[in-house]
């Protein structure tokens, strides 16, 4: 399975990491042609051709810190951190999510992948604008890659981070084991997943999240491809692993249900047939692909 074929990768911005830590040539690079990814709070702008909406640095909130996402048709690309949420006050935070997936719904792979990396990025220095060591106010630096504590004597240098989640496919006597949880729609199962915790392995944190979630033991665990996803900033870890037994106990504060189902009706059901007893999950999330890949086993 290609890294590109999933959604919120392959972006083709060239992250410049080279030019992060010049603050001449950043600066130099915030000239009038610079391109300003326009942003809803965290929500996607979209134009008239459900591309990513781009604007002039001029377009920014006055005082906005502005994060360097990259380098696009030999101009820098910058993006404003915003206050949390939408900046109109008519839309909740639930409809603001309503959007932003009917946005991305109508974008092409490459806008994903830039947009996912952005809003990760600036929804990091949103949450982070104090330091998590002594409490002082941070400031953005190397170009929006790192947070410096102001305090004097502290002088903590904080980073974006990455929660790493692993979501496998557990497969016993040729059937597969999916979930749903109770914000799923109706129907809807999927792929197990849980973050990595500290001090385990990927391998470790597939039979424990799968032996915790619905009381089977898994083993022969291997890797098949990941995602970025930026909600709010993880990198989700595909994996297959065999299950000992089909016995189940489900966790039910996780898990809403949990069942086996058949090759003939995964297959069905990713055919879009709605007279199955699951809805797949969409393009959109890696559980998608692998669902994919496993049939094509």
């Amino acid at each position: 399975m290609s890294c590109c074929s999933v959604a919120f990768a392959g972006s083709e911005l060239d992250r410049a990491d080279h030019i992060r830590s010049d603050p001449e040539r950043l600066e130099v690079l915030k000239s009038p042609q610079a391109s300003l990814l326009l942003l809803d709070g965290l929500a996607p702008k979209l134009d008239g051709s459900n591309g990513l909406k781009w604007g002039r640095l001029k377009d920014a909130p006055e005082g906005a810190e502005l994060v360097f996402l990259g380098m696009r048709l030999g101009f820098g690309c910058f993006a404003a951190v915003p206050a949390e949420g939408s900046t109109d006050p008519a839309y909740s935070p639930q409809e603001t999510m309503r959007r932003t997936w009917a946005a991305i719904g109508l974008m092409s792979a490459e806008d994903l992948a830039i947009y996912g990396g952005a809003r990760s990025l600036v929804d990091w220095h949103a949450r982070h604008t104090f330091c998590a060591k002594c409490g002082s106010p941070t400031v953005l630096a190397k170009g929006g890659w790192q947070r410096s504590c102001t305090n004097e004597a502290c002088k903590a240098e904080h980073f974006p981070r990455v929660d790493p989640v692993t979501i496998m496919l557990v497969e016993h006597e040729g059937r597969l084991l999916l979930g749903r949880q109770p914000r799923f729609p109706p129907r809807r199962f999927s792929a197990l997943a849980g973050f990595v915790e500290p001090g385990e392995s990927v391998e470790e944190a597939v039979a424990r999240e799968v032996l915790e979630e619905a009381g089977v033991k898994v083993r022969d665990v291997s890797y098949i491809a990941s995602q970025p996803w930026p909600f709010p900033s993880q990198l989700m870890l595909g994996c297959h692993a065999f299950a000992e037994s089909a016995g189940l106990l489900i966790d039910t504060t996780e898990l809403e249900e949990a069942h086996w189902f058949t090759r003939d009706e995964i297959a069905a059901a990713m055919a879009g047939d709605e007279t199955q007893r699951l809805l797949t999950p969409p393009p959109v999330a890696i559980a998608h692909h692998l669902l994919k890949w496993w049939l094509d086993q």
